[in-house]
């Protein structure tokens, strides 16, 4: 018996072959696949079938004919889909960032999260993070109370909007990167600033009894103007 497609005066299941066998099919055309007849023009059950998993086109229980379907449908399905990403991405907004907050609190002091509002406040400009011309290093060592304070990494990294600052941090090191555009002017105060940390003559974080800067061996009486770019060594001492 001879093998083909029932005619369908079914509007919504012509819809259905028309748009959802193409998917399955890939964009292959069953009706490019028509085996060769026999002597009397009929085409073997075994033939048919054979051909059509050779080139991977089986049939269901559900969808029981293959439908026509030209070259282009599997391309056209992967654009629709793009769009459809498309359109879902482009609806979807970052989150506001949290405003900058500077901390009168005992230690320890995460790096915050939302960096770019900490780095406005400290009047930086915020870099891709691949910025990584003028690079400088400078060692911050932090005791507050007898005890090492620890500089927690990701300071002035906002990793959500894959922003920097030029001022920040990768580890817990204690080592203060300088890098990008316009290092030269930042100052130890900035640094504090976008680290969400109270610096000021006479106080760190909660601690206000005493404080102590130097740089490099020597005192600062401006703690906060201190420019890191001339700096290789800062130790903080602060008491209550």
């Amino acid at each position: 018996f001879g093998w083909r497609p029932r005619r369908d005066s079914n509007s919504r299941s012509r819809l259905r072959r028309a748009v959802l066998y193409p998917l399955s099919y890939g964009g292959l055309s069953p009706g490019k696949l028509r085996p060769r007849r026999g002597p009397k023009g009929n085409v073997p059950a075994w033939t048919s079938a054979w051909r059509l998993r050779w080139h991977g086109v089986t049939s269901s229980s559900f969808y029981s004919r293959p439908v026509r379907a030209g070259w282009w449908s599997a391309p056209a399905a992967r654009a629709a889909l793009i769009i459809v990403l498309l359109v879902l991405t482009s609806c979807v907004r970052q989150a506001t960032p949290s405003p900058a907050e500077q901390r009168s609190t005992p230690p320890p002091w995460s790096a915050p999260r939302d960096a770019i509002s900490y780095i406005t406040a400290a009047g930086l400009e915020a870099q891709p993070l691949s910025s990584n011309e003028n690079s400088r290093v400078v060692d911050l060592r932090i005791t507050v109370d007898g005890t090492s304070v620890e500089v927690p990494a990701h300071v002035g990294i906002d990793r959500v909007r894959a922003l920097q600052a030029p001022v920040h941090t990768h580890d817990t090191s204690g080592q203060v990167w300088l890098e990008g555009r316009e290092t030269d002017a930042v100052t130890l105060g900035q640094f504090f600033t976008v680290w969400g940390v109270r610096f000021d003559d006479h106080c760190l974080g909660s601690a206000c009894g005493a404080l102590k800067v130097t740089v490099d061996g020597k005192a600062s009486s401006a703690p906060r103007e201190v420019r890191l770019a001339a700096s290789r060594t800062i130790n903080i001492t602060a008491s209550s």
